[in-house]
């Protein structure tokens, strides 16, 4: 279910109302969608923040889409990096994912960040999937949803990942 970002914001210092509502949903999984660049919007910025520390502190499954890959790697304390020809483009995955994908994003992955795993990178050597090493989370460049028809091998990964 969509989050409202005026959850995150902390109220007197004390429990703010998306731990709040955290508390009493109690989500099975977390799911950061695409979207705009990290900074624009800060308070999906810190919406997205409290998800991922009640994901962590409850051991759920997080899938990051695009902009949502781009915040587990600043939230695991990486930094992001401008890349060329990634928007409106499709390319080939490398590595332990293979497959052709679509890209909408105008910032890569600088490094992969601390406990994580590279499972893909582009033609160009950018990273584009990443896999924590411990956690049930993972993160995706590409958009599954802005394909003519969902790729089997990405339902695949989110069944996977999602029935951790």
């Amino acid at each position: 279910m969509p989050i409202p970002n005026v959850l995150g914001r902390m109220v007197n210092n004390d429990q703010s109302p998306m731990q709040s509502w955290l508390s009493a949903m109690r989500p099975d999984a977390v799911l950061l969608s695409g979207g705009n660049d990290i900074g624009d919007a800060p308070e999906r910025d810190e919406t997205e923040r409290c998800l991922l520390a009640h994901a962590k502190e409850k051991f759920l499954p997080v899938l990051g889409i695009c902009r949502g890959m781009q915040m587990l790697s600043i939230w695991a304390g990486s930094t992001l990096k401008p890349v060329e020809g990634h928007v409106g483009s499709r390319h080939r995955l490398l590595g332990e994912l293979a497959g052709e994908v679509n890209s909408f994003h105008r910032f890569a992955l600088a490094v992969c960040p601390s406990g994580f795993t590279v499972t893909a990178t582009s033609e160009d050597g950018n990273i584009e999937a990443i896999r924590h090493e411990t956690l049930p989370w993972e993160g995706w460049m590409w958009h599954p949803e802005r394909e003519a028809a969902f790729q089997s091998a990405d339902m695949q990964r989110l069944q996977a990942l999602f029935s951790r």
